[in-house]
């Protein structure tokens, strides 16, 4: 019998630190090789760390919200041939195995403490619940097998106010997560960085409403619903093959000679999802190749992918423009900050009903508004104007692909 290390491999291109979000398996417990113990927030993504050898996990040597570095040791594991099938021993234990279970603690064998980490719940709902100071057990989940969702942890922090209760205990100061970190050295070194500028336009939504409700009528049963997202992605394809200065990435120093402008082989685009530590900007490829229902499906799975922190490295790289969509509760209208290397972002305003001059008549129509920030040193305020323009244009047009 030996024991063998479970050390924290090299996730992504620059991650050194993460930290420890859940243990899916407790000391005791049977794994498999390729089976996720824990799950290790860094700062672009949640991602599961798998067992490497079959087993039983013998000791945790993280606790939950601990960092650790690329190549710490967060778990020690016990291996052998029987304990990897699940099969007990029969036969009197050799030295080295009685050895090695003299150092495996008695307690680690125990059922484990009731932790709000043990109970069926959504990452976002724990979150909320630690920062109010509520505790899980206490509440009735109304998800599937009685999963406790946000809306639950909600009503309890409204039926504990209206009870005059108050919070249970005061909330502590809340450390920065990885990816709030990092996001916040990204967003402090655009501003500083890199010299933006923003141009507006209003957008009417009546022909892509007319479109979405023709095409989602001939949708097959089970396909990806389409939304105002999937139009908004494929017009800004089509804008940055027809506008390639903007479909680029600033590279370098500006004051150096070696600073370039490189541009993108296709439109590959950002789609801003916000999780619950901050913010992922998983990237589609190639969408100017794909058709409405393709683009639907491909973006429907990137984003649920992101909620759950599955993206691969691959998915968060590439792109030269970004799209932010606050969706109907948004505002009507705001400005985004560039994501270097990016040249650009659109930040779409919430769709409302908007009285508006119309062949010289007043009319009602779905508008919102569209602010592209861009920057400068890829393009000028006229350049960007014309894109937005064009955006527009290919919005209130009705040539889809579908």
């Amino acid at each position: 019998m030996a024991r063998v290390a479970l050390e924290i491999p090299k996730v992504g291109l620059v991650m050194e630190q993460a930290r420890l979000v859940r243990w899916l398996k407790n000391p005791g417990d049977l794994v498999t090789q390729g089976e996720p113990v824990l799950e290790l927030e860094t700062e672009k993504s949640v991602v599961e760390i798998e067992a490497t050898v079959s087993g039983r996990l013998v000791e945790q040597l993280v606790q939950v919200n601990g960092e650790a570095s690329v190549g710490d040791r967060v778990a020690w594991l016990e291996t052998d041939a029987d304990v990897a099938a699940g099969e007990s021993k029969s036969t009197q234990p050799s030295s080295s195995a009685s050895a090695a279970s003299a150092v495996m603690p008695t307690s680690s064998r125990a059922p484990p403490a009731h932790t709000n980490d043990r109970i069926r719940s959504s990452p976002i709902a724990r979150r909320l619940a630690a920062q109010n100071g509520i505790d899980l057990s206490t509440i009735v989940g109304t998800g599937p097998r009685g999963r406790v969702q946000l809306d639950d942890v909600r009503r309890a922090i409204e039926t504990r106010s209206s009870q005059g209760l108050g919070r249970a205990t005061p909330p502590a100061p809340q450390p920065l997560s990885s990816m709030r970190r990092a996001l916040a050295r990204a967003m402090a070194l655009s501003n500083a960085t890199v010299p933006q500028f923003a141009v507006e336009r209003a957008v009417d939504w009546t022909s892509v409403q007319a479109a979405r409700a023709t095409l989602s009528a001939d949708l097959p049963k089970g396909a990806a619903k389409l939304s105002a997202n999937d139009f908004l992605l494929q017009a800004i394809a089509r804008a940055l093959l027809s506008y390639p200065t903007l479909n680029a990435t600033f590279r370098g120093d500006p004051n150096s000679l070696d600073a370039t402008i490189v541009p993108a082989s296709g439109a590959h685009i950002g789609l801003v999802v916000a999780v619950e530590s901050g913010l992922l900007v998983p990237v589609l490829h190639d969408v100017d190749r794909l058709g409405l229902t393709e683009l639907a499906r491909h973006r429907s799975d990137v984003v649920d992918r992101a909620l759950k922190g599955r993206l691969k490295q691959s998915e968060l790289e590439g792109a030269t423009l970004s799209l932010s969509n606050l969706g109907a509760r948004g505002p009507d209208r705001f400005n985004a900050i560039i994501n270097p290397p990016q040249s650009a972002i659109l930040a779409v305003g919430r769709q409302r009903d908007c009285v508006v001059a119309l062949n010289g008549g007043m009319h009602v129509r779905r508008m919102s508004a569209l602010s592209l920030t861009v920057d400068h040193r890829v393009a000028d305020g006229r350049l960007a104007s014309e894109f937005l323009a064009y955006l527009v244009e290919l919005l209130e047009g009705n040539e889809w692909r579908v």
